[in-house]
């Protein structure tokens, strides 16, 4: 048994059960029809053996015993009576049970053998009893005087066993071919559960599956990416321990209901993509608190000519320190650019002093250079002494070389102290980078003068961001939208849009703070974040 798959051995079990079942049911309809035949035989006799008891001829010839013999009278009545009934037996007796007729003539006279006590009470019996022509169903009834109900005799009438089972015998073939319908249907049934078992479990026996179970589920619940299947009505059917995390949802217990996709606390993006089924590859999207690359194909029943639709299965894989790293090397990008144009004016700047001194026109050659010196001073200073951020001074410092390559005039500017801010730099390159990004290209992009502006101050105890620029503007019905995942008013591009301002909008949520978008001419953004959250102790 170990050997048969789950399919095979549920069929033997079923066919067994068929067996079993159909020989109880037959056992007991034979056993029902048994008694059924014994009760009409005994109602039978009854009749009969009363309407003998009743009949004038027969109290006639038991009023004349014992003084005149009654055999000779009742003999030929009894075998009559025997005939037309289809009785096998008829015996009329004295109250002594003395015979006084019976189907063997050498009988009569000979004692009855049988209960008497109850007819000899005036009471009628019917009972199953062997006598001399074997086992019978019999009944006695008294035979009454007139007028005194005296007994004066009594009747028994009866069937022979033989014969009933004879009769009985006759309805055997209706009840084997009734079993045989039983047990072909049984074995139809079976052998088609067997086969839809078999395609839905793949030819595994109860103990591979169970093995494969527990395989599964390890390694369901030891991956570090998360796994989630949803099924067709929108059930979140299966979830591993990761997935509960990202997602950050309790964990599944076994045996409990499969929530609804809707009843769950799940980013609407999210939300989308699992209840939609579709396929998704590498797709970004946007928690309270991570960054989650997710991958999504159907899933479909395997190894039939019509795959049956099961649902979905998704991974989740958590991309928020990858996507800190990717702004970090994004600002190292940044610098590093910021430094290769640098080089390249500074090249020329020292060429046309080179050139202004080798004229001789000494004064011009140092005008020349104070006044190079001062505007790249001038930034420097604003933000390193004001600031006192390195990361964030190179940062817009590389903002601003950029922006010069691209025609776009940076300016930044610190109110007060804010060395003591304590906010993580990764916070800073998140939400300023990202800003300064937008605010270059939309200048870029717009008319002149081109310029972007960044100012840094405190405000009741809070920090301040605000990013503004020359650029056309966001317009009022998209303000808020703006700030949404996947959502840009730029061309798409090989990196795709509408990352940059929702993970800023991410991370000042994080930090307990709130992004407003105003502007008429050009975009104004302004990063509000309270100070218990980035104050140091």
């Amino acid at each position: 048994m170990r050997q048969l798959s789950l399919a095979r051995r549920l069929f033997l079990l079923l066919v067994l059960a068929v067996i079993l079942f159909t020989a109880f049911v037959g056992t007991a309809f034979f056993l029902d029809a048994r008694d059924q035949l014994h009760q009409a035989a005994g109602k039978r006799t009854l009749s009969v053996a009363q309407a003998i008891a009743d009949s004038p001829v027969v109290v006639n010839a038991a009023l004349a015993a014992p003084g005149t013999d009654p055999t000779p009278a009742l003999q030929p009545y009894a075998n009559q009576v025997i005939t037309d009934a289809g009785l096998d037996f008829i015996t009329i007796m004295a109250p002594d049970a003395t015979r006084w007729t019976h189907p063997t003539p050498s009988e009569i006279g000979g004692k009855y053998l049988g209960s008497t006590a109850q007819a000899l009470a005036g009471q009628t019996l019917t009972e199953t009893y062997t006598g001399t022509l074997g086992p019978s169903v019999r009944t006695i009834v008294p035979i009454k005087a007139p007028g005194t109900g005296r007994v004066i005799g009594m009747v028994a009438a009866g069937v022979t066993v033989t014969n009933l089972d004879v009769a009985l015998a006759s309805r055997i073939p209706a009840v084997l071919g009734i079993a045989v319908v039983v047990i072909l249907l049984g074995l139809l049934g079976a052998g088609l559960l067997e086969r839809r078992l078999s395609a839905a479990t793949h030819g595994y026996g109860l103990e591979q599956l169970s093995q494969l179970f527990a395989y599964y589920e390890s390694v369901l619940h030891s991956v570090r990416e998360g796994v989630v299947m949803v099924d067709p009505r929108g059930r979140l059917v299966i979830r591993n321990d990761q997935a509960s995390e990202l997602l950050g949802l309790p964990p599944s217990e076994t045996g409990s209901a499969a929530p609804l996709l809707s009843d769950l606390d799940l980013p609407e993006s999210v939300r989308e993509l699992l209840s939609s089924g579709r396929t998704a590859h590498d797709e970004i999207h946007l928690t309270k608190d991570r960054v989650l690359v997710m991958n999504q194909e159907p899933a479909s029943s395997p190894g039939t000519r019509r795959p049956r639709l099961l649902g979905s299965v998704a991974t989740l894989r958590d991309q928020t320190e990858i996507e800190a790293l990717g702004s970090e090397l994004a600002t190292m990008r940044t610098l590093s650019d910021a430094l290769r144009s640098q080089t390249h004016e500074h090249a020329n700047r020292l060429h046309t002093i080179v050139s202004l001194l080798e004229l001789g026109r000494t004064e011009e050659a140092l005008a020349f250079a104070t006044e190079d010196l001062s505007l790249s001073q001038s930034l420097a200073n604003e933000l390193v002494v004001s600031v006192q951020e390195p990361v964030l001074a190179a940062l817009v410092m590389g903002k601003a070389a950029q922006a010069h390559e691209r025609g776009v005039q940076l300016d930044a500017e610190a109110t007060g102290s804010l060395g003591s801010v304590g906010l993580e730099p990764k916070h800073l390159v998140t939400i300023v980078g990202n800003l300064l990004d937008n605010a270059i290209d939309a200048a870029a992009a717009g008319e002149a003068p081109r310029w972007a502006a960044l100012e840094l101050r405190e405000e009741d105890g809070a920090l301040a961001i605000e990013v503004s620029d020359s650029g056309p503007g966001v317009p009022a019905a998209e303000r808020e939208r703006i700030l949404q995942f996947g959502y840009s008013t730029k061309p798409h591009g090989a990196a795709g849009r509408g990352l940059g301002l929702a993970l800023v909008r991410r991370s000042v949520e994080a930090l307990g703070g709130t992004v407003a978008v105003s502007g008429e001419r050009g975009a104004v953004f302004t990063v509000t974040i309270p100070a218990p959250t980035w104050k140091a102790p």
